[in-house]
């Protein structure tokens, strides 16, 4: 069952997105159902990440679209974005955080099942890989794509993504267990790294992204072991 958000302040305009929900999941033979918030503030207040895809008119009251998407990534970095908008200029926008693409009103049932069958199978590929983190402050969903390395320090955790850093408190040693069916190696004590992001490995030090992290003498001969048959398993699985 895929759950769906639409956050829409227009009584016609959310009908017209509900309706059309329906009439995709009667077409492609899938169990999904639509959930409806009239702004940014209602969606957000107590989310929890359920959602497959999340249809964002822009302009509302109290919180706009631009803002509630900006809140809910530091939430949820898997669920999919379609906004929705009278004007375009303000859905470019919606590339900075991570959107799928916009809808323009009035919106036709064709551009709608187009934008929704790809906000659909973006979520799928990355809900496969995707693992959450909590605090006290709630919890958050993400995609181990696009997670480089995860780093303790004093008792905190820090995710390194590709465009965000989030910090948490916990344990290394549970999330290696956590993230160890994703392939994430340790290289000491401090970090776990991602090796679709290692660029190089040079003496005791591995490059991840543009990072430099130290690999510890007792870890070193493990993690090149670790390294070389991931790699040799990535090159087999292509």
């Amino acid at each position: 069952m895929k759950q769906i958000a639409i956050v829409e302040d227009e009584d016609a305009a959310a009908e017209l997105l509900t309706g059309y929900v329906q009439r995709y999941a009667a077409e492609s033979g899938q169990e999904i159902t639509s959930v409806r918030f009239c702004n940014g503030a209602e969606f957000l207040q107590g989310y929890q990440p359920v959602y497959s895809v999340v249809f964002l008119d822009i302009q509302m009251p109290q919180k706009n679209g631009m803002e509630a998407a900006t809140e809910l990534r530091g939430m949820d970095k898997n669920v999919s974005l379609i906004f929705v908008t009278n004007l375009v200029q303000y859905a470019l926008k919606g590339y900075e955080v991570d959107a799928v693409g916009f809808l323009v009103k009035p919106v036709s049932y064709y551009d709608f099942s187009l934008k929704f069958k790809k906000a659909l199978d973006i979520y799928l590929m990355n809900e496969e890989r995707s693992f959450t983190v909590s605090s006290s402050g709630g919890i958050c969903r993400i995609s181990t794509d696009k997670l480089m390395y995860v780093e303790i320090l004093n008792h905190r955790l820090i995710y390194h993504l590709v465009d965000d850093v989030i910090e948490r408190t916990g344990v290394l040693s549970d999330v290696e267990q956590q993230l160890h069916a994703f392939g994430f190696l340790r290289c000491n004590k401090c970090y776990l790294v991602n090796p679709k992001f290692v660029v190089k490995v040079k003496g005791y030090t591995v490059q991840v992204g543009s990072t430099v992290l130290q690999i510890s003498r007792p870890r070193r001969a493990a993690f090149m072991a670790e390294l070389t048959n991931w790699y040799a398993g990535f090159q087999g699985g292509k």
